[in-house]
């Protein structure tokens, strides 16, 4: 009676529940489990869960550790892909007696989207703080910078000789170089004359200068939404944003084979920026099959020199996404090895 009763709770529990033996194989699943996963308990169990998961931003390995405490351990922001579909979830792992064996309980809940809708501003939030910083500091190193390229070029004059001169030289092309960066860190201010444009007339602009750049190393798609009306914007701005980001996409691709990247747009209605509801907006994704983004440099992607490439600056996304701000849009990210995509929202 105990093991129906058992069988029941679990089997109308809204939370997807697995067990799992200490070498993470399912033992068994609920019907939730199975409705997340897209696959029967029969095909889920007696499989290891690393080859139900296609990527997974934490180590799989840490669900073990209550085997050895004896406590259970939660992880509130977990990303599983299944069935190249990105799941955010709740995770919760407890060590479970069952049939004289250690077994390990794993409960699973989608984060819900006013949950995720929090952790976004507080990402946005974060992020605007670090450009205020970073323009803060940039503003600061431009006045003592100034002067010492005045005083370099005071002291060139008055140099007697000519081999004395390449040394103020070097000081001026280095002050030069700083003073280049620095504008770059501050970016654009004001978002600029705006009016009615066709976004997919940027686009094919972005991608005849990215073929350019990357040659027949990489392959750029399109899949454009033709029913996309005119969107009130700044041209230039919004072209250099998409740019950084494909241009980023193919300069990664082009050290691996079969390189391709994916441009697609979609309207979409009701959509949520940064907690303010647009009834149109337009969708814009930029999806590559490389290598992924680092789980840890995706949380701090669009600050200030942080890069993912190497040799990067790491102002081509903070940059963009400055942009698209000014444009009260918003730039997402989902990677995973495999597959990236950068979706910017536009309202409409």
């Amino acid at each position: 009676m105990n093991t129906e009763l058992s069988h029941a709770i679990l089997n109308n529990v809204v939370t997807a529940t697995m067990m799992l033996d200490e070498t993470l194989v399912v033992r068994y699943a609920n019907p939730a489990t199975e409705q997340l996963f897209g696959q029967s308990a029969k095909r889920l169990t007696e499989q290891p869960l690393s080859k139900l998961i296609q990527h997974a931003s934490m180590d799989l390995a840490l669900l073990t550790q209550p085997l050895q405490t004896g406590q259970s351990m939660t992880d509130s922001d977990v990303t599983f892909v299944v069935d190249g579909k990105p799941l955010m979830l709740e995770v919760t792992a407890s060590p479970l007696s069952w049939n004289k064996e250690l077994m390990l309980l794993i409960e699973m809940r989608k984060i819900d989207q006013q949950r995720r809708l929090s952790q976004e501003l507080n990402q946005h939030a974060q992020q605007q703080a670090a450009k205020l910083l970073v323009r803060g500091l940039a503003h600061e190193i431009k006045n003592p910078l100034g002067g010492l390229r005045g005083a370099a070029q005071l002291l060139e004059r008055a140099l007697p000789e000519e081999d004395l001169k390449e040394y103020t030289h070097i000081i001026i092309e280095q002050a030069d170089r700083l003073r280049a960066l620095v504008d770059r860190l501050l970016g654009p201010q004001k978002p600029g004359k705006k009016q009615e444009e066709n976004v997919h007339l940027i686009l094919e602009k972005v991608r005849q200068l990215v073929e350019l750049e990357v040659g027949s190393d990489v392959v750029i798609e399109r899949d454009y939404d033709p029913s996309l009306p005119d969107i009130l914007m700044n041209a230039d701005q919004v072209e250099q944003a998409l740019l950084n980001i494909v241009s980023n996409a193919g300069q990664i691709l082009k050290k691996q084979d079969h390189g391709l990247i994916t441009i697609r747009t979609r309207t979409v209605h009701q959509a949520n920026i940064h907690g303010k509801r647009h009834k149109l907006a337009a969708r814009i994704e930029v999806i590559d099959n490389g290598p992924g983004i680092p789980t840890d440099l995706q949380d701090t992607l669009f600050y200030p020199m942080v890069s993912g490439r190497e040799g990067g600056t790491g102002l081509g996304l903070s940059i963009a996404q400055n942009l698209i701000d000014q444009h009260q849009g918003k730039i997402d990210v989902e990677s995973w090895p495999g597959r990236t995509i950068f979706t910017i929202y536009l309202p409409i």
